[in-house]
This record gives structure tokens, sequence and C-alpha cells, in this order.
């Protein structure tokens, strides 16, 4: 409960007229004329002939309140153990056997994407270039071992924006198995970055998956998480090694928070970079949604090996575990493209929760952005390669 304490209404979950178990007998029953009978020289209950827990000599009243008493228990014992099978629910993530489909990497790896040139839709002090210009202001590379893409460093002053570049892949996937080498995440104050997959067309139709993604200087950790329609929850049984936030993934709630899973602090960021990065793995399929993170000297040998099938199974606990208990992932997640992209301030880099009191950036985030292009030389993605896998029958 986050440190926070229960209202007094609720320390007694049993009391109250919305307990969820039903008081099936009155408190006070009445009392009915009964039949006299003749005294006994002492109790039933100091009898030995009829002991107290012989219902023989009960009165009516006695053996009502008993018998209510019974029908209680029962109730309470077959609704406790309903509860608790639903508690402990998990879908059956047993192994998948995966296909190579597409591999992003080399020279050719931007041509497999198409650049977004639109207005920002989350209100960002950015401007998305297209693939000239980002060709010519050198925002966008690639080379046999990597692709970088950047934020405009040199302009003095980027009056309406920075110029920066969104990406999206010219392929859409319903479900996979997608495999992230990332060598050097984007950070710094004002930065808003993500690598992520969505249904940009009809969002949040077809849902959103956000991979890696911080703001500012990003030394709290990747958060991890997913927008949909209503009808998708995370608050059942998980297994995974993040914190979890939100388990509503609704995007109408808490602000188009989503339902998310933060890392540690190496997961994103300087502490990410100085390790020389690693894997992120995505894992779509209809028993839910999970990811791993594989620091650059523990990643799996069945990622590294250029033969080789990645069995997640053989991964241990996931970062993040978004399971179906609550979910029909297939209907929630379908034709999502990859994106990646460096925003700028905008609706979530420029809030005061983020940008001032958790970071201390300094001025205001858009005028930061505007003077200070040399602030960006570290706002830049490196990917190795993206891969992408096919599950297989047989």
């Amino acid at each position: 409960m986050d440190g926070r304490t229960l209202p007094p209404d609720y320390l007694d979950r049993y009391s109250g007229a919305t307990s969820k178990y039903p008081h099936l007998c009155p408190t006070d029953v009445p009392k009915t004329p009964e039949t006299p009978v003749a005294p006994v020289s002492e109790s039933l209950e100091r009898n030995p002939d009829t002991p107290w827990y012989n219902p023989r000599g009960w009165s009516s009243r006695k053996k009502l309140i008993s018998t209510c008493a019974i029908i209680v228990v029962i109730v309470v014992v077959i609704v406790g153990a309903v509860e608790g099978v639903k508690a402990n629910r998990y879908p059956n993530y047993s192994p998948l056997k995966y296909q190579l489909k597409d591999t992003y990497a080399g020279p050719s790896f931007f041509e497999q994407f198409n650049y977004f040139t639109e207005q920002d839709p989350t209100n960002g002090f950015v401007v998305y270039v297209n693939e000239k210009a980002a060709t010519k202001l050198n925002l966008t590379y690639a080379t046999d071992t990597s692709a970088i893409l950047r934020v405009d460093s040199s302009t003095p002053n980027a009056i309406g924006g920075r110029k920066s570049v969104r990406i999206e892949s010219k392929k859409a996937y319903d479900m996979g198995l997608f495999i992230f080498d990332i060598i050097h995440t984007p950070h710094g104050c004002g930065t808003w970055p993500a690598l992520w997959m969505t249904d940009g067309a009809i969002w949040p139709a077809n849902g959103e998956i956000d991979i890696l993604e911080s703001t500012n200087e990003g030394s709290h950790g990747n958060e991890i998480s997913l927008h949909t329609t209503p009808g998708c929850n995370m608050n059942v049984k998980r297994k995974e090694t993040g914190h979890p936030l939100y388990d509503t993934c609704d995007n109408s709630t808490n602000g188009n928070a989503g339902c998310s899973v933060v890392g540690n602090p190496d997961t994103y960021g300087a502490a990410l970079n100085k390790i020389g990065g690693g894997i992120y793995a995505l894992e779509i399929r209809n028993a839910g949604i999970r990811t791993w993170f594989f620091p650059r000297d523990s990643i799996p040998a069945d990622i590294t090996e250029s033969t080789g099938t990645p069995d997640p199974s053989t991964w241990g606990i996931a970062l993040a575990d978004f399971p179906s208990t609550e979910c029909n992932i297939p209907s929630h997640f379908r034709n999502q493209n990859i994106i990646a992209n460096i925003d700028l301030c905008g609706e979530l880099a420029a809030q005061p929760q983020y940008y001032d009191q958790m970071y201390n950036c300094p001025s205001t985030c858009t005028d930061y952005v505007a003077q200070n292009p040399t602030a960006f030389a570290d706002a830049f993605w490196e990917f190795g390669s993206f891969k992408v896998y096919q599950a297989v029958s047989g």
C-alpha cells in the first residue's frame, strides 16, 4: 500500500453491510413459546448422561443458532477456497519453438523504417524530420555494427522545437519474440526517449507496449508498460523481478499511466551505457507479455549464437510479466509497429514531478531544450540489431 494505512472501516473485512460474506442468519432469533418441562436437578452441561455437545437436549433457539453457525462456516470455507484458486491462477508459459523471421541490422537498418514527420501527438518541444533531413543533419546513420538515432545538438536557438527523429517499422506484428540489442540509451534534462510498439493509426485500439522508456536523466530505471482499451488488468499473480506500479492497463485511467513495471537503475541511462548496454527481449504470446533484460556480460548463449534458437523458458524470471489472467492478449495487442524516437519535454518529461522534483533540471523544459544544444550530446540511441522470431508448430 506504499506506506499508507487502511482506514478504520477496512480493518475488519467481515463487518458491515458491504462484507462479501452473506449474513445467512439473523443475530436475534425471535423466541417462541416452549412447552414447559419438569425441572431437572442439574444442567445438561453437568449431567454425564446428557453431555453439552448432545443436541438432543438443546432448545430450538440453540439448535437454530448452531445450524446457522455451521452454514456460515461452510460458506466462508467455500468462498475462501474459490478466492484462493482465483488468486493463484497463472497462465501456461510452456516452451515455444521460435524461428527467425526478420532482422534489422547493418547499413540497411533505417531502410526498413518510415520516418514520422507529423506534429508530435504528445505536445513535445520537438520537430521530427524526414529521412533526407535526418541523413543530412547526421541524426540517423548506420554501419556494419550499429545504428544511431540522435537529437540535434548544434542548432544554437531552436525556436519552435529542437530537431529529432521518430522511426516506425514498415512491418507490423501480432505475436512473436523480439530481441533488441541496446548499446546506448538517450538521457539528459528535457529528453523523453522510447522504444515501443503500437498501431499508431488507431491508437489505443490495438494497444501499446513500451519496451524502454524514461525521462530526463533516466537514472531511476527503465519503465516497461502496457496501454490498452478497457478490460486489461494486472491485479493478478505475476512472476517478475521489477517493481510493479499501476495494475490497470486502460489508457483512460490514471492519466494514461498504463500498467507498468520499473527496473533497477542499471536498466537505463548512464548506468546502462557504462556497462555497454545489453539485451532487451520481449515475448508477446497468448499466455501473456514478458520482458527480460540481460546486461552485456550475461546474455544467454541462445541469443548470442548466430545459429541459436532463443528459448525464453530457460531465461529465468522476467523483469516484467503481464499475464493473460485478466487480459485477452490477442484482442488487445495486434498489428504493432516497432517505433524508436526521442521526444523532448512534452506531456511527460516536462511535468514538474519529473523535470523539477526528481531530476532538478534547470530553467523551464522548453527554454532549456531551445537554448542548450550541447546538452544533447548524449541524447542518442545506438542499436546493435533488432531480431524478430515467430513461433512455429511441431
